[in-house]
């Protein structure tokens, strides 16, 4: 049995399936975790999604802020995008069964091959969350996407305030900053405030990468993310980035987890597959 990790797809069908031929993978021996996007941007979100689902208990996938997006897209609250790629998901007889299914998908998940715990979200975690306090918080996000409270919690899912995390947060400026922080986060203060505008490896002033943040809570739980194309494949302590950007012509990564090192660390292998001619 293998332990996969595979980066942003974003609607790349053609290049998952390179991918899971190259490892390959089986649904009947193996587990793959995706970690989050999806869909969108690329060619064939649609066979995305239909071959997640297939894959049936042996994927194991968190949403991103464009698996977020398609569902507001398709409840009415955001108009698509130009760059969009939805359209066969929102258009296919299979809409309600896909959407459904996307609905099912937490925002955080806990992992625990070779029996050594790994989390794994889309974007970051603040500074003050401890990988056990993230999970909670996932999980109150996760219980109003699956109820029936969904298209009013849509409504006011989006906004970049409250910047900050703070316990005394309720209603939808708590959930917000939930979602925020997994689904959106690169750059924060040392006191956890976010930063939105800045995609690119260059910290603006005040901020740091979530992750350097000195004496962050979760620092001691290995975290597995994506959402960062620009940062690339990136190992640090306790933290692999896996989007290697697919989607923009680069290529699809999957980390192979082979077991736990005499520490008791992660022994990795990366695997990859070319998308310079498309995905």
């Amino acid at each position: 049995m293998a332990f996969y990790l595979i980066g942003d797809v974003q609607g790349c069908n053609a290049a998952l399936g390179r991918l899971l031929q190259h490892i390959d993978f089986s649904p009947s021996r193996d587990t793959a975790c995706f970690v989050g996007d999806l869909v969108n941007r690329g060619p064939d979100s649609l066979g995305v999604l239909q071959r997640l689902m297939a894959l049936g208990d042996s994927a194991h996938c968190i949403l991103g802020n464009h698996d977020l997006h398609l569902l507001a897209v398709a409840h009415g609250i955001r108009a698509a995008h130009g760059g969009d790629t939805l359209g066969p998901i929102l258009n296919s007889p299979q809409r309600d069964r896909l959407l459904a299914w996307l609905r099912t998908q937490p925002l955080a998940r806990m992992e625990s091959p070779f029996g050594k715990d790994l989390l794994l979200v889309h974007a970051g975690v603040l500074p003050a969350w401890s990988a056990e306090k993230t999970l909670a918080l996932a999980e109150e996000v996760h219980a109003v996407l699956r109820s029936d409270a969904l298209q009013p919690y849509l409504q006011t899912m989006y906004g970049n305030t409250p910047q900050r995390w703070s316990d005394a947060l309720h209603g939808a400026d708590r959930l917000r900053v939930v979602v925020n922080a997994l689904t959106r986060l690169r750059y924060c203060s040392a006191e956890g405030a976010m930063e939105f505008a800045s995609k690119e490896t260059q910290a603006p002033a005040g901020y740091l990468p979530w992750f350097e943040v000195p004496g962050r809570a979760s620092a001691g739980t290995r975290i597995a993310f994506g959402h960062w194309a620009a940062l690339g494949w990136t190992e640090r302590e306790n933290v692999w980035c896996l989007d290697t950007g697919c989607v923009w012509g680069r290529s699809l990564s999957a980390l192979r987890i082979d077991g736990l090192d005499a520490r008791g660390e992660f022994l990795s292998t990366r695997l990859a597959v070319d998308c310079s001619d498309g995905c």
